[in-house]
């Protein structure tokens, strides 16, 4: 056991030196900074940080010493790591030319390579398409707005009244309940429940290391993977033999598998991503705005109000005050500003992953190929010299018409909580629609209070460290 100890950690030194050789060969000047210790580099402080309650810790203090742009060893790797919003997009914007998408093994394995988050060249455009044909506005309208509320007000009747909860698990549930329902039209409590566990399994391995022995994340999360593979394969043997009876009409896994257009292994592949990505950004996103509204009055006050004139303007209608339509979800403009706000302060997509495809020259600087490059997008989004009161949540800083342009989520270079580029998140607006309506029916039908402290961590994926136990009343 010693001798096999020893000549792995041969083997890494050699792979580090041969790496730092081969990058300092590179003509040119690489971005300042330091290499931390021999080895692991500055990972450790880079996971204290980003465990942390303030993921942009690490990055704040390098970016003092060494400027927006700097060096550092992380994950065994050379990295170039950013908080300039300008090189950010430019790295997002060349996806596919000079850079491309970087993860770590235990992702890649979990993900799939055939999956729209880590698939390369043709193939990602391929995939890419298919997703966000799948979320555009109209079929937004015609496909998802009546089934994500009655999904949503399932959930709240199952809720406990009058005790407390735990609401990042209502949220988890709620998130993975809206993603099976329209991805494989699954609706059975039963079900739900078990690909809720087996994804939250799945999630936490994403970023452990990659070793598949019992007791390990990564092994129970590979687990995971095979089981809801299984369930996708059943779904779409049974869409193919025209027996949806348990599922519906499989949802979009037995369009795809009716269709033809993708292999089963890539289906399989496609599907793990879109559930992971929208309920990653889904769960989180309606819990943080949760627990920012719970310390901000203001905020809740004219949340609130808005959503009561919604409620008010329906029944002066005649209208089913519980089925909100576009023009609702529409109106919801103060909503917007939340939900902006909450991706900004607390988005799930705190930092990319890319690697230079060749050497890459950018003002002064020269990224040699092979370099990991880091796009912090957390650290613009806090900076203060781009916003004012950056850590304080403040959705009322969008009503700002100075503001306006830097919400584009789009193109905005100093807002970019869907990524950017070719890789610009495909189900942005489908999240965003989720989310609006969890915080309409949840704020119109129900009064809460927090019960115990709690606060933000993005390892190993983004939470409340406690759940954020709250006690829940309904009113209506």
């Amino acid at each position: 056991m010693v001798l096999w100890s020893f000549v792995i950690l041969v083997l890494v030194l050699i792979i580090y030196v041969a790496r730092s050789v081969t990058l300092n060969k590179s003509k040119g000047k690489l971005p300042p900074g330091g290499r931390g210790w021999p080895i692991v580099g500055d990972s450790i402080r880079w996971y204290n940080s980003i465990a942390s309650s303030n993921p942009t810790t690490y990055v704040q203090q390098q970016v003092l010493r060494y400027g927006k742009i700097f060096s550092c060893n992380i994950f065994g790797r050379r990295a170039v790591v950013s908080a300039d919003p300008i090189f950010n997009r430019f790295v997002m914007n060349n996806e596919g030319k000079l850079f491309k998408s970087s993860y770590p093994k235990s992702f890649q394995d979990l993900v799939g390579v055939n999956g729209v988050i880590t698939a390369q060249g043709d193939q990602h455009r391929k995939l890419h398409t298919i997703a966000s044909n799948m979320m555009r506005s109209d079929t937004l309208k015609s496909h998802f707005l009546i089934d994500i509320q009655l999904v949503v007000k399932q959930t709240f009747t199952n809720l406990p009244q009058n005790e407390t909860i735990l609401l990042q698990d209502v949220c988890r549930k709620l998130a993975i309940n809206l993603m099976v329902n329209q991805l494989l039209g699954v609706s059975s409590e039963t079900e739900v429940g078990e690909m809720a566990q087996l994804f939250s399994d799945f999630v936490d391995g994403c970023l452990s290391i990659p070793v598949s022995l019992p007791g390990f994340a990564y092994h129970t999360a590979m687990n995971a993977r095979k089981n809801i593979i299984r369930k996708i394969n059943k779904i779409i043997f049974d869409s193919r033999k025209g027996d949806d009876t348990n599922n519906g009409d499989g949802g979009l896994v037995g369009r795809l598998a009716r269709e033809g257009c993708l292999p089963d292994d890539a289906i399989s592949d496609f599907i793990i991503n879109l559930i992971f990505a929208g309920n990653e950004t889904t769960a989180k996103t309606m819990l943080f705005a949760i627990y920012f509204l719970t310390s901000s009055s203001d905020a809740c006050d004219k949340i609130l109000e808005e959503h009561q004139n919604i409620r008010n303007r329906r029944l002066e209608l005649g209208g089913e005050i519980n089925m909100l339509t576009w023009e609702d979800y529409k109106s919801m403009s103060f909503t917007q500003h939340v939900i902006d706000e909450t991706l900004r302060l607390g988005g799930i997509a705190i930092w990319l992953m890319r690697e230079a495809k060749e050497n890459v020259e950018y003002q002064d600087y020269v990224i040699p190929k092979g370099s990991f490059v880091v796009p912090f997008i957390s650290a613009v989004h806090q900076d203060p010299n781009i916003y004012e009161g950056a850590t304080t949540f403040n959705p009322f800083r969008w009503m700002d018409p100075g503001n306006h342009e830097k919400r584009s989520w789009r193109t905005s270079p100093f807002y970019s909580p869907f990524g950017g580029g070719a890789r610009l998140c495909p189900g942005a607006e489908l999240a965003r629609l989720q989310i609006a309506f969890f915080l309409h029916y949840f704020v119109t039908c129900y009064r809460w209070r927090q019960v115990k402290e709690d606060n933000m961590s993005f390892f190993p994926s983004a939470r409340l460290v406690n759940g954020f136990p709250i006690h829940l009343t309904k009113i209506i």
